[in-house]
């Protein structure tokens, strides 16, 4: 193959993973010498501290909660390159006529859904909603305005009064927004 970083990677590896992801062959090899070199301990696999090593994680303040959905996915304390690659595969641009399960709108919601539901159980709370909030804007925002904003929009999302964001709420809350749009991140070939 001729790319140093594709000394670990056996085409049919590259092949599957392209056939799952929808990356290009050269993304994949890319992405595989970022995730290499990201891998501090040389053990194929990456920890949540090997993540917050991103520069632009580490100042992002929904970081944590980022690097948490890589490791939601995989059950584990570490994430191996099918793993990093899956959870990615949900930033790709949705390309018309191709089916990937991956990187659906569904997909990108469903991710989006996990930022805010921080206890895992399927239900956006109040307190989760505003937890979030403080992440994103810090103290810039006053506790009452904060407070306000998250009532808000449990009221406006919450079809079935039990005070909660499930994610078919949340979805329709979302219907207008380009999600795709604005969840898609461009990989270089």
């Amino acid at each position: 193959m001729g790319n140093r970083s594709s000394l670990l990677l056996r085409e049919e590896e590259i092949a599957q993973i392209q056939s799952e992801t929808g990356f290009s062959p050269n993304q994949i090899e890319r992405l595989y010498s970022r995730f290499t070199s990201l891998d501090r301990g040389d053990c194929g696999t990456l920890s949540r501290d090997d993540f917050l090593r991103i520069p632009e994680l580490a100042i992002n303040p929904l970081g944590e909660r980022i690097v948490h959905a890589f490791f939601d996915e995989s059950g584990s304390d570490r994430v191996n390159f099918r793993q990093f690659m899956q959870v990615l595969a949900c930033f790709r641009p949705i390309k018309q006529m191709t089916d990937n399960r991956l990187n659906s709108r569904e997909q990108k919601l469903r991710f989006a859904f996990k930022m805010y539901d921080i206890d895992s159980d399927d239900f956006i709370s109040r307190d989760e909603l505003l937890a979030v909030l403080h992440m994103m804007v810090g103290a810039n925002i006053s506790e009452e305005q904060l407070t306000s904003i998250a009532e808000r929009t449990i009221l406006e999302a919450d079809q079935n009064g039990d005070q909660m964001i499930s994610f078919e709420e949340f979805c329709k809350a979302l219907e207008r927004t380009d999600v795709e749009q604005k969840m898609s991140i461009r990989f270089l070939n």
